[in-house]
């Protein structure tokens, strides 16, 4: 990149981050530092402010980088992300959101602990709800080092590895200082960033065709150098029977996923009411639908006028295809048009990575100080040592997220946040469901769901093309390959469900009528909500 697309998407970096830091000061003055104000900011939003926080947690660089870079190579087969990630949002709206918000208080342990010994069930929801933390953290790592990377044009490791510590140290700043207020307002001017800026691409992507998408389209075929099949379901996932099963695991992943991420069941916290967290995901639908009808736009633009071949050369996952798209839409590389329009963009995928990783590690740390650093505790933990604790841990969770991000710097965030939601499905969403519907569900259960999907997610990751034996893998030198599929979801989630069913008709325990029916009834109510 030419120095004024450097300066000025510098610039505009400083912007933002200094706009992020003068909010996130002044909320922590006027904090009261009580567990309620850390964790669920006050629980003082209303359903459209909190609409708008969902969608920005959602919306990470995996949507606007990763998505787009996938289309933008494999065509069709990188649909699969965009509407999973949106179809995951109904189940959300229909089966958690609300019942979710009554029962619990910061965490997703909270909802299992309603009825339950909270000691084990604490342990194991808090350990699970961490390691899918980290996992979709290292993805926004990754995205970082190679917006940097493409920013600077320098194709050196030194560059990505400071922008991935760099964005770890901001993040622990926003979590420490501010909490969830200051995270929830920079995630509102992150979101309203990040659409304003998808909208105008989408926009002249449009006009480059005259409005005519089929158009659009056609070239984008002609120019991937497939054909008709670019168009196609097959490039990518229809090799043979293995590559099959991949797609249909990714596509089991995404779609129940979203239903177990701990930094959006959280949001769900600061609310006041059932009724508004509902609401709020209702305004989260709508913003998150339209975002990702726009990254189909933007990853087939990138392939009619960047082309496929220039994404890969830039970065081999195609993590860079929209930067690059905006430089061309522009007026290209030596235009004060693509520098502007380059150097806006770059400016809110960082944006969008830093709001994001803020949000995911209030989460995480919130896990750690709330259920693991309460439950160890042979007392409980007064609130304020345990938000304490929680500042401490975000510093923890930054380091290891960093560290990962740094060893798996050229895999496609998109993929990468796949993995992060095969994890939450199969050890979070099975004990969710069952706390809230199966009346006979007990603690053993409980246990057993959470590290029946856990531990199957994380060996069969470890045992796949992911991490070795293949040349696209992180360490492709060495070869313990045994599990064929790069998303374990087909094989992890029925393994967490299959998991709590056993624990549970095995277990001597009586599951307890009184808590359950008090549950059931705070559940649909709300009598008796925080």
């Amino acid at each position: 990149m030419t120095g004024d697309h450097q300066t000025l998407a510098l610039v505009l970096f400083s912007v933002f981050v200094a706009v992020t830091l003068g909010i996130t000061t002044w909320v922590s003055r006027n904090r009261r530092g009580s567990a309620e104000e850390f964790y669920a900011g006050g629980r003082l939003f209303s359903p459209m402010e909190n609409g708008f926080a969902i969608a920005g947690d959602y919306m990470s660089a995996a949507s606007f980088l990763g998505i787009s870079g996938l289309i933008a190579l494999f065509g069709y087969d990188g649909l699969l992300y965009s509407v999973g990630f949106l179809v995951a949002w109904l189940v959300v709206l229909f089966l958690v959101a609300e019942l979710v918000r009554n029962c619990g208080r910061f965490t997703l342990a909270d909802v299992v602990a309603a009825r339950m010994r909270e000691r084990p069930v604490r342990i194991a929801a808090g350990t699970s709800s961490v390691t899918v933390s980290v996992l979709y953290l290292v993805a926004q790592m990754v995205g970082a080092g190679s917006l940097v990377a493409l920013l600077l044009g320098d194709t050196g490791e030194a560059a990505r590895s400071w922008a991935v510590i760099g964005v770890g140290a901001l993040m622990v700043v926003y979590v420490s200082l501010g909490g969830m207020r200051a995270t929830t307002w920079i995630q509102i001017v992150k979101a309203v960033l990040l659409l304003g800026g998808t909208v105008t691409l989408t926009v002249l992507v449009l006009l480059r065709f005259h409005g005519d998408f089929d158009q659009l389209l056609r070239t984008a075929a002609e120019r991937s150098g497939h054909g008709d099949a670019f168009l196609a379901p097959g490039l990518k996932y229809g090799g043979d029977w293995t590559a099959r099963f991949d797609f249909m695991s990714l596509g089991l992943a995404l779609v129940l996923g979203t239903a177990g991420l701990p930094h959006i069941l959280s949001r769900f916290y600061t609310v006041p009411t059932a009724q508004a967290a509902r609401r709020s995901v209702v305004w989260s639908i709508g913003l998150i639908g339209g975002f990702y009808l726009m990254t189909i736009v933007l990853g087939f633009g990138a392939a009619a006028i960047v082309g496929p071949d220039a994404v890969r050369g830039s970065n081999a996952s195609g993590n860079t295809a929209v930067p690059l798209l905006a430089l061309d839409l522009g007026g290209g590389p030596h235009s004060a048009g693509g520098t502007v329009l380059f150097a806006v963009v770059a400016a809110v995928a960082f944006a969008t990575i830093l709001a994001v990783v803020a949000g995911i590690t209030l989460a995480s740390s919130a896990s750690v100080a709330h259920d693991l650093y309460a439950s160890l505790r042979r007392r409980r933990s007064r609130p304020r040592s345990e938000v304490a604790v929680a500042r401490v841990a975000a510093v923890g969770v930054g380091a290891v997220a960093i560290a990962l991000g740094l060893l798996a710097r050229d895999l496609n965030v998109a993929f990468l946040v796949g993995l992060a939601f095969a994890v939450a499905a199969s050890a979070n969403l099975p004990v969710l469901l069952y706390s809230l519907f199966w009346r006979s569900f007990t603690t053993r259960g409980a246990v057993w769901s959470v590290y029946g999907g856990l531990i199957p997610a994380l060996a069969l990751v470890v045992l796949s093309p992911v991490v070795s034996g293949s040349p696209g893998s992180l360490f492709p030198a060495v070869d313990f390959q045994y599990f064929p599929l790069e998303n374990p979801g087909l094989v992890s989630i029925p393994l967490g469900f299959l998991a709590g069913w056993l624990g549970t008709v095995t277990s001597a325990e009586v599951a307890d009528e009184a808590r359950h029916a008090e549950a059931e009834v705070r559940s649909l109510t709300g009598a008796g909500a925080a």
